[in-house]
């Protein structure tokens, strides 16, 4: 059975086109090693995805929070829509292990790669709105978002390190942190990501990631667990000075 008929029976969905549904299931690795056997990869239709996947969920929570501005609903958002949220709703669907992946991007552990996992999950959306429509497109994502979209979270749950950072550094300094790439190797499909972040001239953080987004998240983390840690230093060196 090809990895589209078995999604098609896991989807639950009235699926009509199903070699678009297959293209969806192609990443360009397995592409690259197979040019002849499929009519594209799914970077076409991940792009239209990301569009039907913030639609549906900008739409849910507009309506289920009718007291929140416009910032929270942007950190209700990213929470569901991040790569580590969209990867959580794939998994799911055990969407892994549906993917054509090129040798070698399998053996490195593609099937469970959340940006990957991310990027299938929006691919699949795109092919499924093309299909179907808007609403059966929407209707399936907000079924597989319930959970996320019926947490009512506080709002310093809901945002990314690199909003937390940024909103340090605005209390402190007014000044945003700067990303810096360091490095970047490796073929388009499987590239690397290494970054650093700088504060008022300090590099606070050092970030790797299969993208931009994830590598300048990563690097947030480690500076806000720095300035968490000079923050305890410096209350620990006034107590001791006061006793």
């Amino acid at each position: 059975m090809h990895p589209a008929d078995a999604l098609t029976e896991r989807l639950g969905l009235p699926i009509r086109d199903r070699d678009l549904l297959a293209q969806a299931l192609v990443h360009s690795s397995w592409l690259h090693e197979h040019p002849e056997s499929a009519r594209g990869h799914n970077e076409r239709l991940e792009f239209l995805g990301d569009a039907v996947v913030n639609l549906a969920v900008s739409q849910s929570l507009f309506r289920r929070h009718p007291l929140d501005d416009e910032g929270v609903l942007s950190a209700r958002r990213a929470a569901i829509v991040s790569t580590p949220g969209l990867a959580r709703l794939a998994a799911r669907l055990d969407l892994g292990s549906f993917l054509l992946l090129g040798e070698g991007e399998a053996q490195r552990g593609g099937r469970v790669r959340p940006s990957l996992l991310a990027s299938a999950f929006e691919a699949v959306a795109g092919a499924i709105y093309l299909d179907l429509g808007w609403e059966a497109a929407r209707d399936w994502i907000h079924r597989c978002a319930a959970d996320e979209l019926a947490a009512d979270l506080a709002i310093t749950t809901l945002k990314s390190p690199k909003s937390r950072l940024q909103e340090h550094t605005q209390r402190i300094s007014g000044e945003r942190p700067v990303y810096r790439i360091l490095e970047a190797v490796g073929p388009d499909h499987e590239k690397q990501f290494r970054i650093e972040v700088v504060v008022d001239g300090r590099v606070l953080g050092v970030g790797e990631g299969p993208s931009r987004r994830v590598a300048e998240t990563s690097a947030a983390a480690e500076a806000l667990e720095v300035l968490r840690q000079e923050r305890q230093a410096a209350r620990a060196a006034r107590t001791a000075q006061g006793s």
